[in-house]
C-alpha cells in the first residue's frame, strides 16, 4: 500500500516537473523568436539559454516548429485574456477602443511571447492565425458601434481608423523590440500620447451651445 503511494506520488511529482519544463522552455524560445525570429533561432540555441540538453528539449517539443506554435499559442492566450477583460467592462464603444488600445500596448511591453507570436504569425510558414487576429476583430466591431452611437466624427470611416489602430500596434511590437533598455512604461506612454491624438481626430466634436 505504501509503495503504491509513493509510486503516485512520484508521477505527480514527474508530471510537475515536465510542466515546469515546458513553460520554461516556452519562456525561453519566446524570448529567443522575439529578439532573433524564426530563421534565427536554433534548437541548439535554445537549449543553451534554456540550459538543458537537446533532448530534453526535443523531448517536449520534437521540432523547432512545434515550440513556436506552443509561443504563438500563449502569446494569442494571453491577447485574449486582455481583450475580454477590457471589453468586459462595459461602458462606450470609443472609451472601450481606447482602453484595449492602452492595454495591447502594456502587454506587448511587458510580454516576449506576445511580441514574438506578433512576429512568428508573420514569418513562420506554417503559423497558425496572424496575431493581429487576436484583437483587430473587437477594435472594428468597436469603432462601428461607435460610429453608430455617434461618437466619431460623421466624417470618419471606422474601416481607416481600425487599419491605422492596427499599424500603431503593429509599430509598438517593433519599437520595444529596438528599444531594449528603456525605462519600462516608455514605450507604453509614447502609445497613450499617440493615441490621444488620433482620438482628438476621430471623436465627434461636442454641439455648439445654443445662444441663450
Amino acid at each position: 500500500m505504501r509503495n503504491d503511494l509513493d509510486g503516485s506520488d512520484g508521477v505527480v511529482v514527474k508530471q510537475e516537473r515536465g510542466v515546469r519544463t515546458r513553460n520554461h522552455l516556452i519562456s525561453v524560445a519566446a524570448a529567443e523568436f522575439d529578439r532573433n525570429g524564426y530563421d534565427g533561432t536554433s534548437l541548439s540555441r535554445l537549449s543553451r539559454s534554456a540550459g538543458i540538453s537537446i533532448g530534453a528539449l526535443t523531448f517536449h517539443f520534437a521540432a523547432k516548429g512545434e515550440l513556436a506554435s506552443a509561443v504563438e499559442d500563449s502569446g494569442r492566450a494571453a491577447t485574449r485574456r486582455v481583450v475580454e477583460g477590457v471589453t468586459a467592462r462595459g461602458g462606450p464603444a470609443l472609451e472601450t477602443v481606447s482602453a484595449l488600445v492602452l492595454a495591447l500596448g502594456r502587454l506587448i511591453e511587458t510580454d516576449a511571447a506576445v511580441r514574438a507570436a506578433a512576429r512568428l504569425t508573420q514569418e513562420r510558414a506554417g503559423a497558425g492565425p496572424d496575431w493581429c487576429g487576436c484583437w483587430l476583430p473587437d477594435v472594428k466591431e468597436l469603432l462601428e458601434q461607435a460610429a453608430e452611437q455617434g461618437q466619431l466624427d460623421p466624417e470618419v470611416d471606422p474601416c481607416p481608423v481600425t487599419l491605422l489602430t492596427a499599424h500603431l500596434v503593429g509599430g509598438v511590437v517593433n519599437r520595444v523590440r529596438r528599444g531594449r533598455g528603456e525605462r519600462p512604461g516608455a514605450v507604453a506612454g509614447e502609445l497613450r500620447e499617440l493615441w490621444r491624438l488620433i482620438r482628438r481626430g476621430i471623436a465627434a466634436r461636442p454641439d455648439p451651445e445654443l445662444p441663450k
